[in-house]
């Protein structure tokens, strides 16, 4: 858990040896390549109409890329010093590519939709509309169980609102019109592109330094595993709703790796009052933060927003939030999810005798190795945070019985992230700044002097 915090470990060499492979331009190629046959294949083979739509657009966008970083990679060995090889190019290359594979297919496919295509969105973007739809109009986005039974039997799965009510803000434009900008995925990508952007205004290096340029590249990286791997722009363009959710907790750790809990516990905060999947981040960043003694800032913004967002529709309709938050995700609900994967967790509560018990006891053990390994080593850096969470989430999506092969981008993102974070707070701490002026230590004269 702790590898990505510490440059001077193994799996940390072994990584930043495959990272400045040909100045990073042998990852970039390898990507871009891999994404390319990716995307070929959904578009030929998918049985989701949404997904191989996105494959058709998505495979020439990955295949340009992947012109372009052997342009590069060729320029490179002609000339080491080139700018096209450069890591501006590098950055320009990753923002065209999500522009084609991510934003590109967003726009058709709403497009596409608004003009009267019924299979162009994956049903959460339904479910988020409708939500949002019902906020407007009711105060709630949840329907109680008396309106879900009424429902046919064949929409009651769509009649179930499994998020937090901030999702819900999503699906509010649409209650303005079936226009293509309507569309929830349009402001998921808003909502995406804002985080990832103030992400990386925090962790920016200086202009000037020495170690300026592996921070860089490593931040370069961390947004490409959130953008341009495939996973997550094939997540974006057809359904989106988890893609918020990951730039705001990558967001809250670029924060805390900046030396700024309140703001970290505010951006983790925003995650959850969109979904749970954010409050195992929250509670390890609070972990993280109380070893600076920061613990109740931090926690005033992860735990308070969530429950902020929920008061309104306790008020208006309790059961309702009960039945779509609690009931419904635990297989309680009238209709159960259909969301599985060929995960360990899937295979051994369908193979095994009371199978779902035995993953559901895994499952409860790795929760309490981690909560075990929190309360007696609590991570000091965010790089360990996010190895933590990454390990953490990749561990609960395996053992889940009920889970997507989507949200590994969860515990992907997090652990590309993590060098990126290591190299920003050793920056910090060569340059002698404290990231926690409140735990600085006082010399013999009264002085503040940096922490160890």
């Amino acid at each position: 858990m702790t590898a990505h915090a510490d440059p001077a470990s193994p799996a940390t060499r072994r990584w930043s040896t495959l990272e400045t492979a040909a100045g990073g331009l042998a990852l970039d190629l390898a990507l871009y390549a891999t994404a390319t046959v990716f995307a070929a294949v959904t578009a030929a083979t998918s049985t989701l109409p949404p997904h191989r739509a996105w494959g058709a657009v998505a495979t020439i966008g990955y295949a340009l890329a992947t012109l372009a970083a052997t342009i590069q990679l060729l320029a490179r060995r002609r000339d080491p010093g080139t700018r096209l090889a450069g890591l501006p190019a590098r950055w320009t290359v990753t923002g065209l590519t999500w522009a084609t594979t991510a934003l590109l297919p967003v726009v058709t496919q709403s497009v596409q939709r608004a003009a009267g295509r019924t299979d162009r969105a994956q049903e959460e973007v339904l479910v988020v509309e409708h939500a949002g739809t019902r906020l407007a109009e009711h105060g709630t986005p949840y329907l109680g169980p008396d309106a879900i039974a009424a429902l046919p039997p064949g929409e009651q799965l769509l009649g179930y609102t499994p998020y937090q009510p901030g999702m819900a803000l999503f699906g509010l434009p649409r209650a303005l019109g079936d226009a293509w900008w309507t569309d929830a995925r349009v402001w998921f990508a808003v909502a995406t592109a804002l985080a990832l952007a103030a992400l990386v205004a925090a962790l920016r290096p200086p202009a000037t330094g020495s170690g300026s340029s592996p921070r860089a590249a490593a931040l370069l990286r961390a947004v490409q595993a959130a953008t341009v791997l495939p996973v997550c722009a094939l997540t974006l363009a057809t359904g989106g709703d988890d893609l918020p959710v990951l730039a705001l907790c990558l967001l809250a750790l670029g924060f805390a790796a900046a030396g700024r809990p309140g703001r970290a516990g505010l951006a983790v905060g925003a995650a959850g009052a969109l979904k749970l999947f954010a409050l195992p981040v929250a509670i390890v960043l609070i972990c993280w933060a109380a070893t600076r003694r920061a613990g109740a800032r931090t926690a005033l913004g992860a735990l308070g927003l969530p429950v902020l967002a929920l008061l309104p529709v306790l008020l208006v309709d309790s059961d309702a939030l009960v039945e779509n938050v609690l009931r419904f995700p635990l297989g309680h609900g009238l209709v159960t999810s259909p969301a599985q994967s060929p995960f360990p967790g899937h295979l051994i509560a369908e193979t095994l005798p009371a199978g779902r018990v035995v993953a559901a006891a895994l499952l409860v053990a790795v929760g309490l190795a981690i909560a075990v390994r929190l309360l007696r080593r609590p991570p000091r850096t965010a790089a360990t945070t996010a190895a933590v969470c990454g390990y953490g989430l990749l561990a609960a999506i395996l053992l889940m019985p009920s889970t997507r092969f989507g949200y590994l981008l969860y515990p992907i993102a997090l652990l590309v992230l993590a060098p990126a974070l290591a190299l920003a707070e050793t920056s910090t701490r060569d340059t002698g700044r404290t990231a926690f002026p409140a735990t600085a230590r006082r010399d013999p004269a009264g002085r503040r002097t940096p922490e160890a």
